[in-house]
């Protein structure tokens, strides 16, 4: 460490840049020798702060964004000295300098540090900010700014995506950012610093900020465009952290936008586009909060639908994203404007290039997740289904252009529920093609003719869970005639945890609709799900482990006994699951109580003589579960427990108090007399007296829930 601290004063800049870039590696991991030559450091950051060379001067930032980012009491004496310098750095004439100053401001915001170490920087910050997010000139956005919508795309221009397997739990959605590999530059890195700024400092930036962004928006030459395009950035980066200060003046925000979308410059209609999609949620409640709020959305509505139909790429791409994310939050809202929707999407559809396509197929799939069954209309599917339908023929088994349209598949099929029954058979037969081709090609690529990529077996995977859940019984002639079952136990086996973690998504809906068709390899399935669960795999992928806890669950209560041979296997690599919830996603939690419910209530005899063992950690995952029927049958599995080891539960009784008061409402009527039972019989169990001390040991809000149960 001493030799190369040494070497920051190197006349050359190679030593200067090859001696710091080698210690800041050592930033993250802080080993003993850094720390105790860290005055040193820091005074050879100061010494290069100024240094002639832009690599040098980017690695100074660099040394202090890692600090702030891994000790930032490190900096905190000499906070006011560095803050001072990365804001001269972030206006530095070498733009890679820039960038990396500029990543600072986040990195401090994410540091937890006292807000008022940067509050009297921000006058300063906030118009640099500003002025670096306007195109530079050589940014490759520039390019996209003609009229290309007749150009096809290069294989080079299709961003690589990534489909997310299929999640049974309360997470059940995607990450609107997942598969969007973008170039990160100065103009985005300060909107995103902007962004942060805004949700840490809030309102207090808007007497800095918007006369600044009022007087881009003012400029009307040609000459200037770059300028407003960058201030309409700025509006939508601030949407989310200074909305209390906006709200004001959201209409007349959301009324100057609007023309914007027909704006001469493609790069401000797409941005347009972007800005008015981070104000959606204000756009859909101001239906139901004033007067005009109906206009404005469909003003808003029509003039995305109208950019959807651009002549420029980047504009449509923007369009779709954007309208996309408005159907997420108008939802129903969307019912009456159905049609009109419908046709300009499809009109996209014969329209876009390959790359733009997929977006097209994500904003189709989520408005069948918006409106749900209102879809399911002749005049609506006469629309929506002929130009799908044509472009799934047209794909071969080996083209990646069907991952996208087998996703846009499966939300239609749920949607439409048994009205997707007469697109079905064709749709299931190609799945289990594709499956089959897939398991044939990770052996031996040349019998296959196609080469292997895992993502059609997940696509297909999920599509056919699509059909499941949409279809209901109504898929089992299809499953009976086909040979899934065995497909689906060589994917629940794969080495691949994405297969995995899909087969068992459907192996569990499988089992709600048509369990029958499980039961010739009921064991194997039983065995290869309750080893997703066993520690080794768990730590692995927790993923998988929530689809395979989910599905051993719902086969549980449809098989009944069948499932006693795992069942003993099952319990105790759930109960360290509920013992240790802190590392655990919510749904792997959630799903290990219900199913370790279920189990109980099918094999209470197995279960119950352990229950003293998990009682209590389990009875705290099942308050935190949601009224529905999946947590009406694990309470039936804890009252079946109970009666069986009436003893066991003695010890854990304030808990199991607090599971039952964890309830709302309980719908059917059978299991709240059976809840009504237990306690009364532990009443007369306990007596008065050692009741009575219980109900002492219980919060208020508690003892009146129980009430209800006349105890």
């Amino acid at each position: 460490m001493p030799r190369l601290l040494q070497f920051f004063r190197s006349p050359h800049s190679t030593l200067r840049r090859l001696s710091l870039g080698s210690i800041n590696q050592f930033i993250v991991i802080m080993p003993t020798a850094l720390l105790l030559s860290m005055d040193q450091y820091l005074q050879g950051l100061f010494l290069l702060a100024r240094d002639i060379s832009p690599d040098v001067r980017k690695l100074v930032c660099s040394a202090f964004v890692q600090l702030i980012e891994v000790r930032s009491s490190i900096l905190e004496p000499h906070l006011r000295n560095v803050i001072e310098y990365m804001l001269q750095a972030n206006n530095d004439s070498d733009d890679e300098v820039a960038l990396e100053a500029c990543e600072f401001w986040s990195a401090y915001c994410d540091a937890n540090l006292p807000p008022e170490g940067l509050r009297d920087f921000l006058p300063r910050l906030i118009p640099v900010l500003l002025s670096n997010m306007v195109y530079a000139d050589d940014d490759e956005s520039l390019v996209d700014a003609e009229d290309d919508d007749t150009v096809p795309d290069r294989d080079e221009d299709l961003k690589p995506r990534f489909h997310s397997s299929r999640l049974h739990g309360p997470n059940n959605g995607e990450d609107p950012d997942d598969g969007i590999v973008n170039v990160w530059n100065l103009r985005k890195c300060s909107a995103a610093g902007l962004d942060v700024l805004s949700v840490v400092y809030g309102d207090e930036i808007l007497p800095t900020l918007m006369p600044l962004i009022q007087l881009r928006l003012s400029t009307s030459n040609d000459s200037e465009w770059k300028d407003r395009e960058a201030a309409v950035l700025a509006i939508g980066a601030i949407a989310e952290g200074c909305l209390n200060g906006l709200y004001p003046m959201l209409p007349e925000i959301v009324t100057y936008l609007l023309p914007l979308l027909d704006d001469k410059f493609p790069l401000i209609r797409s941005i347009t586009c972007w800005t008015l999609s981070r104000f959606s949620k204000f756009i859909v409640q101001g239906i139901l909060q004033h007067q005009r709020g109906h206009e404005q959305f469909d003003k808003v509505l029509m003039g995305l639908l109208q950019r959807i139909l651009d002549n420029n790429k980047r504009v449509q791409e923007a369009a779709c994203s954007a309208f996309a994310t408005l159907e997420e939050e108008a939802g129903e809202e969307l019912s009456p404007r159905l049609e009109i929707i419908l046709q300009h999407l499809m009109c996209a559809f014969g329209k876009y290039q390959r790359r733009n396509l997929r977006i097209v197929y994500d904003a189709i799939g989520t408005l069948a997740d918006a409106v749900g069954g209102e879809l399911n209309q002749p005049k609506y599917l006469d629309i929506l289904m002929p130009p799908l339908i044509t472009k799934w023929h047209q794909l071969s088994n080996s083209d990646k252009d069907l991952f996208p349209l087998l996703e846009c598949f499966t939300s239609i099929a749920q949607a439409l529920g048994p009205g997707f029954s007469q697109f079905a058979e064709p749709v299931f037969q190609r799945c289990i093609t594709l499956i089959q081709t897939q398991l044939l090609a990770k052996i031996d690529h040349v019998s296959a003719g196609v080469q292997y990529d895992k993502e059609f077996i997940v696509c297909s995977l999920d599509l056919l869970s699509g059909l499941v859940e949409g279809l209901g019984s109504g898929v089992e002639s299809l499953v009976a005639n086909s040979n899934l079952r065995d497909l689906l136990a060589q994917c629940c086996m794969d080495d691949s945890a994405d297969i995995r973690q899909s087969a068992l998504a459907l192996l569990g809906d499988l089992a709600r609709v048509c369990p029958i068709h499980l039961l010739a390899r009921i064991m194997d399935f039983l065995n290869i799900a309750a080893e997703q669960l066993n520690p080794a795999q768990l730590k692995e992928s927790a993923s998988v482990a929530n689809n395979a806890c989910w599905a051993l669950g719902e086969l549980a209560v449809k098989v009944h006994r069948e499932i006693s041979p795992v069942v003993l296997k099952v319990v105790s690599y759930l109960v360290p699951i509920l013992q240790n919830p802190e590392d655990l996603n919510k749904s792997l939690l959630e799903n290990s109580a219900i199913t370790l419910g279920r189990l109980g209530w099918v094999c209470p005899d197995l279960v119950a003589p352990h229950m003293e063992h998990f009682l209590q950690y389990w009875c705290s995952a099942l308050c935190m579960i949601r009224d529905d029927f999946e947590k009406e049958d694990a309470f039936r599995g804890l009252c079946a427990m109970v009666r069986t080891n009436p003893s066991g539960a003695v010890s854990s009784l304030p808990y199991v108090c607090r599971a039952i008061a964890s309830w709302h409402e309980i719908r059917s009527k059978d299991l709240h007399n059976e809840i009504s039972q237990v306690l009364n019989g532990y009443k007369q169990m306990l007596g008065s007296g050692a009741w009575e001390q219980l109900h002492s040991k219980l919060e208020p809000h508690v003892v009146q829930k129980l009430s209800r149960y006349q105890v």
